[in-house]
């Protein structure tokens, strides 16, 4: 094996799993992009906040259950095909969602948006698992996570400049062309194994539903899988509820700050994630373990955000410096794909680290609504241009659900066995 990734080239792999993971920092970019539009998507739609989290969380409702078989077309058709197809995905159901004011066509291209994205982080991990030494999985699923967080900031940046002078729907249209560009260079460049470089022809492996669904049931059996995957849900959670999408309008509300304002400060999430994301692998990579540093991010991330909700009056540097090293100290999550594909026979290795995203990303698919239900339920009816104002005891009744995951996930760390940075059985 060793001879494998020495023949290969030591810059090759990293080219090709970072083109990947480019695509990842391209669909993260397009996930976030209705944070900084809130108001304008619910006067476009008509829609109260509950719709409107019901309207981006269709992203979720093709991402999340996508995991499983994602991981099983990686192995039928290989990442170069499978990426390439996700890319044009992307790109087409941004234009659906960019042209549009009826909500079930909107609704529709988010779908679309997160078929084509469920592909992407998945992708990095197969192409890093077939590319690169398994003593350095840990680091790479942090780096392609610092690259999802770039996308998430330069996005949230950029689009909300955009949206100010251009519109709302022309900026996700145009958003939408970087994928057009995308797709073929993946297709030129990406190779599923380092033995596909000289290979014209790649045999492809039939799926044995039979034997798909006995692994699945495998994995689905071990309680350490569901608690691991628990965790970095609700480790997770802030950034998809708060980050994502609340977090914007929540700073303009509250703090009164500017559009860019509350833009730039919620991208400093996305930037502590940047830079503790792939720290926080490398060292529980170095140190040989993964609960201690699980367990000091939980708890520091727990206290900034009480902080965050809690604290009125704030300095702006103040605030920035928190969420920035909110975000650091919750980039301990991507541990929890190393604690995944750890637990579990290195045969279904893939197959458990997609069942672990799609136990995180379940945070989309079940609190971008309920925030905007809360948010709705906690309403005093107020109006501003016809789109409803939410007070901040609004906001923080409904994110109070936040740093509440974060301490039950503190609780459940001690109930994760310690793996040693090994698979299971070494």
């Amino acid at each position: 094996m060793k001879s494998q990734f020495k023949a290969s080239g030591p810059i090759l792999p990293w080219v090709i799993c970072g083109l990947a993971a480019i695509f990842y920092c391209y669909e993260y970019l397009l996930r976030v992009a209705p944070s900084v539009m809130v108001p304008e998507l619910m006067d476009s739609f008509q829609i109260s906040a509950a719709a409107l989290g019901n309207l981006t969380a269709f992203y979720y409702y093709a991402y999340t259950p996508a995991q499983i078989p994602v991981g099983v077309m990686m192995d039928r058709y290989g990442p170069r095909y499978i990426l390439t197809l996700a890319v044009l995905a992307c790109a087409v159901g941004t234009t659906l969602y960019g042209i549009t004011t009826l909500f079930w066509v909107a609704a529709a291209g988010r779908f679309l948006l997160g078929l084509g994205s469920a592909f992407a982080f998945v992708g990095v991990l197969k192409l890093a698992t077939a590319w690169l030494p398994p003593n350095r999985f840990a680091f790479v699923s942090g780096m392609a996570t610092t690259l999802g967080m770039v996308g998430a900031m330069t996005g949230q940046m950029i689009m909300t400049g955009l949206v100010q002078e251009i519109g709302w729907q022309n900026t996700i249209f145009y958003s939408a062309f970087l994928g057009f560009i995308l797709a073929p260079v993946l297709w030129l460049i990406v190779r599923d194994t380092p033995s596909a470089q000289k290979a014209k022809k790649i045999p492809k492996k039939q799926i044995q539903w039979a034997e798909l669904f006995r692994q699945v049931r495998l994995i689905s059996t071990n309680n350490q899988m569901w608690i691991n995957g628990t965790i970095g849900f609700l480790l997770f959670l802030p950034t998809t509820v708060f980050a994502e999408l609340w977090g914007v309008q929540y700073l303009r509300s509250v703090y009164h700050f500017t559009p860019a304002m509350s833009a730039l400060a919620v991208s400093m999430i996305f930037g502590g994630w940047a830079v503790g994301g792939p720290i926080a692998g490398l060292i529980s990579d170095r140190i040989g373990r993964r609960r201690l540093p699980l367990l000091i991010g939980e708890i520091v991330a727990t206290i900034l955000l009480f902080v965050l909700l809690l604290v009125d009056n704030l300095p702006i540097p103040m605030v920035l410096g928190l969420l920035f090293v909110f975000g650091a100290f919750s980039g301990v999550e991507v541990i929890c794909f190393a604690i995944g594909r750890e637990n579990a026979p290195s045969h279904v290795a893939g197959i458990a680290v997609a069942v672990t995203n799609f136990l995180i990303m379940m945070g989309g698919v079940i609190f971008q609504p309920i925030v905007g239900i809360l948010l709705d339920w906690h309403w005093s009816g107020e109006l501003l241009n016809n789109i409803p104002v939410y007070s901040k005891e609004s906001y923080q009744f409904a994110l109070m659900v936040l740093p509440v995951g974060l301490l039950l996930s503190i609780g459940l760390t001690f109930f994760l066995k310690e793996t040693s940075c090994k698979p299971v059985g070494e």
